[in-house]
């Protein structure tokens, strides 16, 4: 009875000493950190962006302008996730481990998400822009292939959270695997299906605003210009409406998720 809290405790203070110790060796190497001089000019010159935004550029009749950009990168989001929602289908059956008999089946499924996880937005645009060129089609295929793994993994596991009640009764009434599966599991999955694709065009919209950087579309393409020729209003306002877009859309997208689940 006295040895154990002592082992606890030993225990505790081990990995303590371990995580402290890797800290350390990782923050030992680490080259010396120093502002550039003109690091507090480029501050100043963001927040004075955000007191004096170029209101002009929300709108222009003639040409490229604010509202354009953000409607663009909505797109690009949107069609991402539709994309993802309806390819990560099959995937999420396969690798969900109640709907196979075999383990090795779903564990292959699983496999699979995982790889298509690993790569982000930002790579798989560089590799959809080699293949289909600059623009808008090169984001949404990047946002939609990158959001198979994440949903997949996420309707799998709310597929092996069933309770099959319902799926045995209408078996033992003589109902085929596709009657069951339509009648019985879908209606089941169908919320949280929603719900997860909700939450994952909230992260596709913020994914989109980045991808411009790279020449994939949205509105990155016009902050990384302005950042780099250092209008500081133009790149104030674009802040601006990345954050009134991404505030709008998780307002909406939460209230909408509260009613499904």
């Amino acid at each position: 009875m006295i040895m154990k809290p002592k082992k606890k405790r030993i225990k505790k203070w081990a990995v303590v000493v371990i995580v402290v110790a890797i800290y350390v060796w990782a923050f030992a190497g680490m080259p010396a950190f120093n502002f550039k001089e003109s690091a507090w000019l480029t501050m100043k010159g963001i927040a004075s962006g955000f007191l004096h935004p170029d209101w002009g550029y929300i709108y222009d009749p003639a040409g490229e302008d604010l509202l354009r950009a953000l409607l663009e990168t909505l797109g690009i989001a949107v069609l991402g996730t539709f994309i993802s929602a309806i390819l990560c289908i099959p995937f999420a059956f396969w690798a969900a481990r109640n709907m196979s008999k075999h383990r090795w089946i779903s564990s292959s499924g699983k496999f699979i998400l995982s790889a298509i996880r690993v790569f982000p937005e930002l790579i798989l645009a560089l590799l959809f822009i080699k293949a289909v060129g600059l623009g808008p089609f090169a984001g949404i295929l990047a946002l939609g292939l990158h959001s198979i793994g994440m949903l997949g993994k996420l309707i799998a596991e709310a597929i092996e959270n069933l309770e099959f009640g319902a799926a045995e009764a209408l078996t033992a009434s003589g109902a085929n695997k596709i009657q069951t599966l339509w009648f019985a599991v879908i209606p089941e999955v169908l919320p949280a299906f929603m719900s997860y694709t909700l939450y994952r065009f909230e992260i596709s919209v913020r994914a989109a605003a980045i991808l411009g950087i790279v020449g994939a579309g949205g509105i990155g393409a016009p902050l990384i210009f302005a950042l780099n020729g250092h209008s500081w209003d133009r790149v104030g306002i674009i802040l601006i409406g990345i954050v009134v877009m991404v505030t709008i859309i998780d307002i909406i997208s939460s209230s909408i998720r509260k009613r499904l689940v």
